[in-house]
């Protein structure tokens, strides 16, 4: 009986891995030949939310709040993921007020939920993000504000 199970790893041996390699689809554009999809483009198609209730059920779902500085007039790119291959969703202006809702492991990105802007009249603020109060566990931001990835550089803390 010991026989069978050797007999079986022998013949796994035998296989040719890099077949089964060359046959798998590419995780993001599945059917493209491999050699087809450039690594750059791969990358600029995915996505990361961010998140909010870090700071855990008793403070509010983003910590901090950020202004945008230094940025020139290209303004400051709200990226789909924390790199600078991501797709860029938005661009902000010197000024935008920012709630910080995360950090890239390396400190170089933040998630941010964007704060809207007052009205012109000073009398009425915009819609309400949801994240100035606590969530009950980490989640991905689906409120009704914009949300993405900046980079930390351009950043002010100004609250938090």
């Amino acid at each position: 009986m010991r026989i069978v199970p050797a007999l079986m790893l022998c013949l796994a041996g035998c296989s040719q891995s890099n077949d089964v390699y060359e046959e798998l689809p590419n995780s993001s554009l599945a059917g493209a030949p491999r050699e087809v999809v450039p690594d750059s483009r791969i990358e600029s198609t995915l996505a990361r939310p961010v998140t909010i209730g870090e700071d855990g059920p008793r403070l509010d779902a983003c910590g901090a709040m950020g202004q945008v500085t230094q940025v020139g007039a290209d303004g400051l790119a709200v990226r789909a993921a924390p790199f600078t291959e991501a797709k860029s969703m938005a661009t902000l202006g010197e000024g935008a007020r920012l709630h910080i809702c995360t950090r890239s492991i390396d400190q170089k990105w933040l998630g941010v939920v964007v704060a809207p802007m007052p009205a012109a009249d000073n009398a009425t603020e915009g819609p309400a993000c949801g994240v100035s109060s606590p969530v009950e566990r980490k989640q991905a931001y689906e409120g009704p504000c914009a949300s993405g990835w900046v980079a930390s550089a351009y950043v002010r803390l100004i609250a938090g």
